[in-house]
């Protein structure tokens, strides 16, 4: 029934621009046991197509999520983590205890007692990893500055499941030994995080080289899994969070020469587990509980969202972003999460949260991650409408941790399909222009690009050159090129400057103004032409390749 449903939900999805997140809760909603299952004794031919098995459900569903932060995990590395550590523990921090702070405090005030307040507070402040994430990469925007500070909170929310999950065990238990086994189980959480990243180190990469010589797709892809659901299984069984131990899994292998291969490999699973997250949560949503009692549900709803978006959005501007990508993050972010439902199920069996309660923030909780594409729509147009009514196109303002981003001089073709290869990446990049309708529809389109000339010393300070992990020279004005190399290498002299060139002559004369890399268009097209007329004239691939890899030394840019 749910590869059916994968099979109609993500054509019509593309086909009338509905999100599959959407559409995959909503599928949920409709086959669950608060949905047709509810008649399916009078309709005994749905019984085949119905689910009222949630829990067994969840269970698989859950590993959607764990794949989701491996594939998380992959695509960045210990490095540009550190690199965020500002956003993620600063921003993301603040916003788990103010949003946690208010919400305990509205439970504490709706006659809570303060512990059940308290977990309340905690569980509510986090968002949705798999919904958001799943929302950004959907729309082409992880790499963009809304999508880097997005990814900070939640990365910072999913650190904190661990402490969250702790405190809920240790209060549930004797009063006097709370601080104890919280200080104990803080500290056996951080020896697992640092024994998996250790021993990973040691021994990955060497199991890995040993099962690529074995030439075994099938072994390849085993030994994958096995370790993404082993070393989540060893976090889990340490007492932290499943997802948490697949993140560490895949920032161990983002180091190796594997990644790329384990990123294809791991992508089908991901997608087709995370659908399936999608409809058991629309399972969960109990469209008759709402019904009986709309009015303090539609509240709940309504009020959870607007609580943590009016927080998000001022902690954001705090932390120099615009209002109008302030407004975004909060509306964004401020949904409930996946981990609400472990936290509540577990403060409800240590009896710190009556029954009614739980169930009541249940259903709050799905409608709220229920409603998440449509409020992600609303957040895009308000954005746009506060940049359209706010400072002119020319005005860049960046974020004040955004570093290791790439800066893009140019947004025409080339550099908008550069554009979507750093984002499917997960790589911040920011975009100039000269020309205010292009800025004006990629702007629209949600991509970070302004006006302003990279030649400019002015410009490339606003931009953070000194703090960029490279510049790419995209534009085909062979004069504006040179101009914006000159101008960059005289700001840094280790910037990597890529710019593309339109012949040789062109492409040399940028070398000598301080270019890395250059790619002539014309050259490297003929290059490209020139290998298919070979191959269809008979000669094998890797001996065209060979060919045209001497010609490009022989007589490329670079050649004396």
């Amino acid at each position: 029934m749910f590869l059916a449903a994968a099979g109609l939900v993500i054509p019509l999805g593309k086909r009338f621009d509905l999100s599959p997140v959407l559409g995959f809760l909503i599928v949920g909603l409709a086959v669950g046991p608060h949905g047709l299952a509810r008649w399916a004794d009078a309709l005994p031919w749905l019984q085949p197509v119905l689910v009222t098995d949630v829990a067994g459900v969840r269970a698989l569903a859950e590993l959607g999520v764990v794949f989701l932060l491996f594939m998380i995990g992959l695509e960045l590395s210990l490095a540009r983590l550190w690199s965020m550590r500002r956003l993620v523990f600063g921003f993301g921090g603040l916003q788990i205890v103010l949003c946690g702070a208010a919400i305990g405090g509205v439970a504490h005030a709706f006659a809570n007692p303060p512990a059940a307040a308290l977990v309340l507070g905690a569980c509510l402040a986090l968002s949705s990893t798999a919904v958001v994430m799943q929302l950004l990469t959907e729309q082409g925007r992880f790499g963009t500055v809304v999508g880097h500070g997005a990814f900070a909170v939640l990365l910072a929310q999913d650190l904190a499941v661990v402490p969250i999950l702790f405190s809920v065990e240790a209060m549930g238990g004797d009063s006097a030994d709370v601080a104890r086994a919280l200080g104990l189980a803080l500290g056996e959480a951080i020896l697992a995080v640092v024994a998996i990243l250790g021993a990973g180190r040691l021994v990955l990469q060497p199991l890995f080289r040993f099962v690529s010589a074995a030439r075994s797709p099938e072994l390849f892809m085993a030994a994958t899994l096995l370790i993404v659901i082993a070393t989540a299984a060893a976090t889990h069984a340490a007492g932290l969070s499943a997802a948490l131990g697949a993140f560490l899994a895949g920032l161990l292998f983002a180091e190796t020469e594997f990644r790329h291969e384990i990123e294809v490999d791991i992508e089908p699973f991901k997608g087709l587990l995370l659908g399936l997250f999608f409809m058991s949560i629309g399972m969960i949503i109990d469209l008759g509980a709402i019904a009986a009692d709309p009015l303090w549900t539609g509240l709940s709803i309504v009020g959870l969202i607007g609580l943590k978006a009016g927080l998000i959005a001022l902690l954001a501007r705090l932390f120099a972003f615009t209002t109008p990508q302030a407004v975004e993050l909060g509306l964004l972010l401020g949904q409930g999460g996946e981990f609400a439902f472990v936290v509540l199920a577990l403060a409800l069996n240590h009896a710190l949260l009556p029954e009614p309660v739980a169930q009541f923030m249940l259903i709050v909780v799905a409608a709220t991650m229920f409603l998440t594409p449509l409020v992600a729509r609303v957040a895009r147009a308000l954005g746009r409408w506060l940049e359209a009514r706010g400072a002119h196109p020319g005005t860049i303002e960046l974020p004040g941790d955004l570093s290791e981003h790439v800066v893009l001089a140019g947004y025409g073709r080339t550099g908008a399909l550069l554009a979507a290869l750093l984002d499917r990446q997960r790589i911040a990049h920011v975009a100039l222009d000269l020309d205010i309708k292009r800025i004006a529809d990629a702007r629209a389109a949600g991509s970070p690009v302004w006006h302003g000339d990279a030649s400019k010393p002015a410009i490339l300070e606003r931009l953070r050159i000194d703090q960029a992990s490279a510049l790419v020279v995209t534009t085909d004005d062979a004069a504006a090129a040179e101009r914006i190399v000159r101008a960059a290498r005289q700001r840094s002299a280790t910037l990597p400057i890529v710019a593309r060139a339109r012949d040789g002559a062109h492409a040399r004369r940028l070398r000598e103004l301080g270019a890395s890399d250059v790619v002539p268009e014309v050259f490297e097209a003929g290059l490209e032409v020139g290998r298919m007329a070979l191959e269809h004239a008979g000669l094998p691939p890797e001996a065209a390749r060979e060919l045209i890899d001497l010609a490009r030394s022989e007589h490329g840019p670079g050649a004396a």
